[in-house]
């Protein structure tokens, strides 16, 4: 059995194997990353074969792939990557000249932290939320951390949601004038921190009224009464009472109706008729005059009430055809709904009948009048004559007197 294993054939087969095992086994190996490297983008970068200072020859291969990016290697073996860009992201690997694995890395590339675009809402009296916008994208992962504080207050956490990008803060102090966000932003590059300043006051604005309703009011076709409910993230409804804007139209008018509300639920007097409406609310801390409006409510549409027993009173428009410029229903007295007669006079002939019988009845006064003053002064005229008459004659008497 030794004779066999030392022939010449034998030693053969078994030198061959080993060579064509030895390959398989560095590949095997190239999965096994040492670490992770981060690289800056556009910049070069410079990847060590292990920390051995022997000077051999090495092959590098990135993916399991002898292709490379623009690059050269030094004397050391050490790996230098010219102008990189995404595409040198991956595994790299090198080996000696008989193929054994050295060393593996994989290589992260991206930019470090830049400025944050902060901005801040506040929903109620007790939350802040501030949420911020990246400057720079950085391509790799940042840890955040936050802290918030009123002026000569010290500092406190501003609990960090790195999903959503946003950070809240409980119970802050109102009645301080200002306040401020620092925040900081760090990655495997380095790190950055960006202060925010702002007034809580001027940046209260409530979320949207919950749960709008809009129905019709049976037996007036006018009308429309409109319910809803306070914000769910405005718990304190007592301390902090909201005021409400209801606006509402004719579906296809340019113009909206506003009016405001304290309390749920609100009567619209002045709907149009027959027409389907839209309608939204938002709210306002009442108390607070600096605070936002909350955005609009989703829109709903609703039709008023109409008496199914009476013929249409009134022809409905096309849903894309608009309301001309000059039209808007004002009309918020109480009303019923009465069938128009075909053969009833136009309201703008009514109207011109109406000044005709005005002019004429001005005209007959004018005349009457001019004509009752020339009867007058003709009759004074008349007695100034008469009585003219009558001296002359007393004088031509008296002459004719003897004397």
């Amino acid at each position: 059995m030794p004779g066999l294993l030392s022939s010449p054939v034998c030693l053969t087969v078994i030198w061959f194997l080993s060579w064509s095992l030895r390959p398989s086994r560095a590949q095997i190996r190239t999965d096994e990353v040492s670490g992770v490297q981060y690289g800056h983008l556009d910049s070069n970068v410079t990847l060590a074969c292990g920390k051995s200072q022997i000077r051999i020859p090495v092959v590098w291969h990135l993916n399991h792939s002898s292709v490379l990016p623009w690059h050269r290697v030094t004397s050391d073996g050490t790996l230098v990557l010219l102008h990189v860009d995404h595409s040198a992201q991956g595994n790299y690997s090198c080996y000696d000249n008989q193929g054994l694995l050295l060393h593996s890395v994989k290589l992260r590339l991206g930019h470090p932290p830049g400025l944050l675009s902060i901005s801040c809402h506040v929903p109620n009296h007790t939350h802040v939320r501030c949420s911020w916008v990246e400057s720079v994208k950085t391509f790799l992962p940042a840890k955040y951390n936050a802290s918030f504080r009123g002026t000569g207050q010290e500092w406190r956490p501003c609990v960090v949601d790195v999903v959503r990008k946003l950070c809240l803060v409980d119970h802050p102090a109102f009645w301080q004038t200002i306040h401020t966000l620092r925040l900081t932003e760090t990655n495997a590059l380095g790190s950055e921190t960006t202060s925010a300043r702002f007034r809580l006051h001027d940046l209260l604005k409530p979320d949207p009224p919950e749960s709008l309703l809009v129905n019709e009011i049976e037996g007036y076709p006018k009308r429309l009464i409109v319910s809803w409910n306070f914000p769910s993230s405005w718990p304190l409804h007592d301390a902090f009472p909201l005021i409400f804007q209801i606006r509402y139209r004719p579906q296809g008018s340019v113009y909206w109706s506003e009016v405001f509300s304290e309390e749920s639920p609100f009567v619209i007097f002045d709907a149009l008729a027959g027409h389907l409406h839209q309608v939204q609310i938002r709210a306002r801390d009442e108390v607070n005059s600096d605070s936002q409006w909350s955005e609009w409510s989703a829109l709903l549409l609703v039709r008023p009430w109409e008496d199914s027993s009476t013929p249409e009173s009134t022809e409905e428009f096309p849903p894309d055809e608009s309301f001309p410029d000059y039209f808007f229903p004002f009309d918020t007295t109480p009303e019923t709904s009465t069938a128009k007669s075909h053969n009833s006079v136009h309201p703008e002939d009514d109207g011109n009948l109406g000044l005709v019988i005005l002019l004429v009845l001005f005209s007959v006064v004018i005349l009457t009048t001019v004509l009752s003053l020339i009867f007058i002064m003709w009759v004074r005229q008349r007695r100034r004559d008469h009585g003219t008459k009558q001296e002359l004659t007393s004088m031509v008497k008296m002459k004719s007197m003897p004397i």
